[in-house]
């Protein structure tokens, strides 16, 4: 993905939006297709390599997975652990800022069937 600049009016909105108002800040760092998704897998596990979380999250590219880990890694939301060893392993788990997400997924989960339930009649 590419940086966007910083002097941007794309770059002056997310500022101004994410200083103003912590919902939409909060949705900022865990929106995306597939973010939501690998901080749940990694909440219910504790612990995932790349490989699981791959399998898991289904059609998912190596290249995208390692970019939404890096940006959660760089929000502090996921640790990423690399052991030394050959061949190399590396393991990711939630921060403790991100395990404080978990007790919100089921209210989003309730959220989700109910709005889709009312747009599928």
């Amino acid at each position: 993905m590419a940086n966007r600049k910083e002097n941007s009016t794309n770059s002056a909105n997310r500022d101004f939006i994410t200083s103003n108002c912590d919902a939409i800040y909060t949705i900022c760092k865990i929106g995306g297709r597939w973010k939501m998704m690998l901080l749940y897998y990694i909440g219910q596990y504790d612990t995932l390599r790349f490989s699981e979380l791959k399998e898991k999250t289904t059609g998912i590219t190596d290249r995208m997975l390692s970019l939404q880990l890096k940006e959660l890694e760089a929000d502090n939301l996921v640790m990423r652990k690399v052991y030394a060893e050959v061949p190399p392993r590396v393991e990711y788990s939630l921060t403790d800022i991100a395990k404080e997400l978990l007790p919100i997924w089921p209210a989003l989960d309730a959220w989700g069937a109910k709005h889709r339930a009312e747009n599928e009649e």
